[in-house]
C-alpha cells in the first residue's frame, strides 16, 4: 500500500485542529493519505476535479471536513462513486448542528457517511475499516487498536475499583 488510499479534504485551514488526532492515527496505522484544502464554494473546480479523479489516483476513501453549510462532503459525493465520509465541525450560530444536518441529510442517491461533530478520529477509523476489506495489514492494526481500547478500559476500571476501596 504505497500510494495514498485516503484523500482528506478540508473546507478551510481552520479545520486543521479538528483533524490532528485522526491524522496521527492514520500515520500510526501506516495508511497513506493526502491532506489538502479545497472549498466547495471558494474553489469548486478543484473540489470537483479532486472527486472526479480520485479513483484514478488510487484513492479508495475520501474524508471531507466542513463546517456551517458543510457542502463539501456532498459536492464531493456528487462527483464520485468512492465512499465519502463527512466530518461536521463546530462553529457558527448552531455550533456545528447546522453542519451535521447538512451532511447527514443528503438527497436520495448521494450518500455520505457521517460522524459526530468534530469526530475526525472516528472518520479515520471508519476509513481504515473500509480499507481493511482489501488490506489485511490494516485489519491487523485495527485489531490492535481495539485491543488497546479494551486494555485502557480495563485499567480505568481497576483505578476506579482502587478509588472506591479508598473511600
Amino acid at each position: 500500500m504505497e500510494s495514498p488510499k485516503i484523500l482528506i479534504v478540508l473546507g478551510s485551514e481552520s479545520d486543521l485542529p479538528v483533524v490532528e488526532d485522526g491524522v496521527k492515527l492514520l500515520k500510526e496505522m501506516e495508511v497513506p493519505f493526502i491532506l489538502d484544502v479545497s472549498s466547495a464554494h471558494r474553489n469548486p473546480e478543484k473540489t470537483t476535479e479532486y472527486a472526479k479523479n480520485a479513483r484514478e489516483r488510487g484513492i479508495e476513501v475520501i474524508i471531507a471536513v466542513a463546517g456551517m453549510a458543510a457542502h463539501l462532503p456532498g459536492v464531493i459525493a456528487a462527483h464520485t462513486t468512492l465512499p465519502v465520509i463527512g466530518v461536521p465541525t463546530k462553529g457558527g450560530i448552531l455550533d456545528g448542528l447546522d453542519a451535521l444536518l447538512s451532511i447527514v441529510q443528503m438527497p436520495k442517491g448521494v450518500p455520505v457517511a457521517t460522524v459526530a461533530v468534530g469526530a475526525f478520529r472516528n472518520a479515520a477509523i471508519l476509513a481504515c475499516q473500509i480499507l481493511s476489506i482489501k488490506y489485511p495489514e490494516v485489519t491487523s492494526k485495527l485489531n490492535r487498536l481495539k485491543e488497546d481500547m479494551k486494555r485502557q478500559n480495563k485499567e480505568l476500571n481497576e483505578k476506579l475499583d482502587a478509588f472506591i476501596k479508598k473511600i
